[in-house]
């Protein structure tokens, strides 16, 4: 799990889980995914199996801000745990381009440092 995400401790017993899950849904206009675009910031689950995520875009006009809500949605309920997911959009803390983790930077050929 990247240090950059807040997620309580229920989240983090199936995190491998959610990571494979989010590492599906890609940003169309980048090519790269949600998560290693860095556009995550929290991720929490109850133990009623109710998940919530947090999230940001690269900016206020992305194309993909109606579509990725609800492919996060439909991705994580596959999930045995989760039964229902609620998607929050933020514009704060702003999303920077040092979001993009290590692999994403390498996979749009940008400096992994």
């Amino acid at each position: 799990m990247r240090d950059d995400i807040k997620i309580n401790e229920r989240a983090a017993t199936i995190s491998d889980q959610i990571i494979a899950k989010l590492q599906n849904i890609y940003d169309p206009e980048i090519g790269l995914d949600i998560y290693n675009l860095g556009l995550i910031y929290e991720i929490e689950l109850d133990d009623a199996g109710s998940s919530r995520v947090v999230l940001t875009f690269t900016e206020m006009g992305c194309g993909c801000i109606d579509s990725v809500p609800n492919e996060i949605k439909a991705a994580l309920v596959e999930i045995e745990e989760i039964k229902d997911v609620e998607v929050e959009i933020v514009w704060a803390p702003t999303w920077k381009m040092n979001r993009i983790s290590r692999f994403g930077r390498i996979s749009l050929g940008i400096s992994p440092r």
